[in-house]
């Protein structure tokens, strides 16, 4: 076998091509980290964001999107007294009837953004048990809640949304009275509302929908039941896990362009860095033949040609990997409904590695096979 140390020579014998080859690996793998952190962020967060104990009520016919739906205000009323096996807290059924609704927000700066605007009453947290309040107070007439990522679905710094601070629905103008955190799920990018004052800067008189959270001992099943038994309020039952399953997958075509655009990306650099290779390695075909005529055998050769696409791909990969961690790891991406985080998490990281092997290896073996194809006799005669 060749000697390592042929193949980390050969590295430095063309600058030039060694940087290529880095920078061409490094942005491949980038790419593709990217879109697999896009993809699982966005995965995440959907999947995340609704809970199997809880039961979504909506209108008929509006059971792929809570912004279209309507639902009756006695619906509220009726499903805590007729349904079974409702979880209560201190004596209050976990019922809470909400209004979301999509539309422009403006900060004291003046940037107006769409946010996901939700009506509630204080018995929404009964449902929605991961929103902690993290500073300030529950809103009231005239105030509104924002959740921690709010800012980054405005585009504004955080301080625009601190408790105190103005922001405007319209003509309305709405104060700040507290901060709230949702973990992982799109209610941390959402405006909360007093119901109340929601329905009137709306000027609507139902409820987009009314969620429920049945106890260990209940069966969603009995929510449906009661949806179909009660025709005159015109309801749907959907687990709010299934719903933002379906959503997820309402967004799949997404994040299928994600990975088309950074394979077709990853692509036109992976095709330069093959033609640098050719070029290089047809320029050495005479010392390959050389190495062979003094007792190398081409498979040493060519793990030695390998040893030498690996050192380059994977230093390539090891600038990618460096460039996540400072640029993207925990950038705070927003989307329609929400926002999500880029982590790089074991799967991504895995997955840029696979890729930079996967380069040297399997990538240099079209100019590998044609460097050492010819009879030894017309490569040592090469130019």
């Amino acid at each position: 076998m060749l000697p390592f140390t042929y193949a980390v020579r050969n590295l430095f014998r063309d600058p030039s091509r060694l940087l290529q080859t880095v920078g061409g690996a490094a942005l491949v793998v980038f790419l593709l980290m990217t879109a697999a952190a896009l993809n699982q962020g966005m995965s995440s967060v959907l999947s995340a964001s609704g809970s199997p104990q809880n039961v979504i009520l909506m209108g008929t016919g509006s059971e792929e999107s809570i912004e279209r739906s309507e639902v009756h205000l006695e619906a509220e009323a009726i499903a805590a007294t007729s349904v079974k096996g409702i979880e209560e807290k201190l004596g209050k059924s976990a019922v809470s009837g909400e209004i979301t609704y999509q539309a422009p927000i403006r900060t004291i700066s003046g940037t107006e953004e769409q946010a996901i605007l939700r009506g509630v009453l204080d018995q929404a947290l009964l449902v929605h048990q991961s929103v902690r309040l993290l500073d300030g107070s529950f809103p009231g007439p005239g105030q509104v809640i924002v959740g921690q990522l709010a800012h980054r679905k405005l585009g504004v710094s955080s301080q625009e949304l601190s408790p105190g601070s103005s922001v405007f629905f319209g003509d309305a103008e709405l104060i700040v009275s507290g901060i709230f955190s949702a973990p992982g799920t799109v209610l941390e990018s959402e405006i909360w509302f007093d119901r109340n004052d929601l329905a009137t800067l709306t000027q609507r008189d139902t409820l987009s929908a009314v969620y429920v959270r049945l106890n260990d001992q209940a069966d969603w099943e009995d929510v449906t039941m009661f949806a179909l038994q009660r025709n005159d309020l015109e309801l749907a039952a959907i687990r709010e896990d299934h719903y933002y399953a379906k959503l997820s997958a309402f967004y799949q075509p997404i994040r299928v362009m994600t990975w088309l655009t950074a394979g077709l990306v990853a692509a036109g650099a992976l095709f330069g860095g093959l033609n640098t290779l050719y070029a290089a390695f047809a320029s050495r075909i005479r010392e390959l033949a050389t190495l062979q005529s003094i007792g190398f055998t081409r498979v040493s050769i060519f793990v030695s040609l390998i040893q030498e696409s690996l050192l380059a791909t994977l230093t390539g990969t090891l600038l990618a990997l460096l460039v996540a961690y400072f640029f993207i790891d925990g950038k705070a991406v927003p989307f329609s409904i929400g926002t999500f985080h880029l982590t790089l998490t074991p799967l991504v990281i895995i997955t840029g590695i696979g890729v930079g092997i996967l380069l040297g290896t399997i990538g240099i073996l079209p100019p590998v096979l044609r460097t050492l194809s010819p009879a030894l006799p017309k490569a040592l005669r090469s130019q």
